[in-house]
């Protein structure tokens, strides 16, 4: 067995390893919080009772959010996945999206800007709905309470592109991590991050989702927080209104 198989092998050893370990943790809770519920229900106080209950709603949300991320990486790592590319303007994807984060962090402010007469852009609209609310819920769920979120949407016309940001008030990411943030599994070690559910795959579904419809990303950080750039091609005008599928 040469060695690029043997690389291949530990690489899909190691993939299990971690899945297991991600599905175990979420299963484990349920499990015994619904074994306490079971047992004790009379002894528990209702306050208890609903405290179990949420840990349980909670892990479970987290074990439907790691299937669905798992089914995408798998989707998107075989040659099968179909995308249908439309020409669409970019506010109206950011607004929704925008509501859909605010509802979940309440103590957060959302501030949104956007350039006059931005030019559309060619993407599939679903996956392109899944990038800005990766992206806008870790700048979020990284971010203290009572903390600013800024979006905003520019063009550069020299290069014919427009320009996603999201700019956070987190935590920021050390420079020997910035490499490795878009890798699957990956979550930077800290004090927040460990108080915090996450899988890891967010940020690698979010590249290579950008990089499928030929974007990019990118990313600076300092101690007063974090910024995300997505870079799209403009529409050109025979893109308009028309639809590609691949």
């Amino acid at each position: 067995m040469d060695e690029k198989q043997n690389n291949l092998d530990q690489a899909h050893l190691d993939f299990i390893s971690t899945v297991s370990h991600e599905l175990r943790t979420p299963l484990t809770s349920i499990r015994g919080f619904a074994d306490t519920l079971l047992t004790s229900y009379e002894r528990l106080t209702p306050e208890q009772r609903e405290k179990f209950l949420n840990i349980i709603k909670d892990q479970s949300n987290r074990l439907i959010n790691l299937v669905e991320n798992l089914l995408t990486v798998s989707k998107m790592q075989s040659d099968k996945e179909l995308m249908i590319y439309k020409s669409i303007e970019v506010p109206p994807f950011v607004d929704a999206c925008v509501q859909m984060i605010k509802n979940q962090y309440k103590t957060h402010k959302y501030v949104v800007n956007y350039e006059k007469n931005l030019p559309k852009i060619m993407v599939d609209t679903d996956k392109f709905q899944q990038i800005l609310l990766n992206l806008i819920d870790n700048a979020s769920k990284y971010s203290p309470e009572n903390s600013t979120v800024w979006i905003s949407v520019s063009q550069n016309y020299s290069e014919n592109t427009v320009i996603l940001s999201v700019k956070d008030e987190g935590i920021g990411i050390a420079q020997e991590d910035i490499n490795k943030i878009f890798n699957k599994f990956s979550r930077i070690d800290s004090p927040l991050t460990r108080k915090i559910q996450g899988n890891g795959l967010g940020l690698f579904i979010t590249k290579t989702l950008v990089e499928k419809m030929n974007g990019e990303i990118c990313v600076e950080s300092s101690e007063k927080g974090s910024e995300f750039k997505v870079i799209f091609k403009s529409a050109t005008p025979e893109d308009d209104g028309k639809k590609a599928i691949c």
